[in-house]
């Protein structure tokens, strides 16, 4: 095994370990470009989300149920095996429909911005 290799395994996560964010997000795993985090989260948890913006790219993959994303003025609803990207410093607000699951990569790292979308 490479060093890099070695570098990586010494830096998984098990998702039961994973630290949780203020939102109930689980905070996988961040590296120097990237970091990955997992939403699981109810319709009520989202009903007065404001419109945003963040200093970082955001990539993300639909796991189970549904919400709706506005970005830029524009809304999409986002269902299984559905992906979606937030532009960085691009105004957006997210409203979940049903039962959500989620995982989303940010870069750079989301350092910071452990607490919200």
């Amino acid at each position: 095994m490479n060093n890099q290799s070695m570098k990586t395994a010494e830096l998984t996560v098990n998702t039961q370990e994973a630290a949780t964010g203020e939102m109930g997000q689980k905070l996988l795993i961040s590296g120097e470009m990237i970091a990955l985090r997992l939403w699981d989260e109810e319709p009520s948890d989202t009903q007065n989300k404001k419109v945003h913006t963040r200093s970082y790219e955001t990539a993300g993959y639909v796991i189970a149920g549904r919400a709706e994303l506005t970005v830029a003025g524009k809304t999409i609803v986002l269902e299984p095996g559905t992906s979606w990207i937030v532009p960085q410093n691009a105004e957006h607000t997210y409203r979940i429909l049903e039962h959500f699951r989620a995982v989303e990569a940010t870069h750079p790292p989301a350092r910071g911005y452990e607490s919200g979308l």
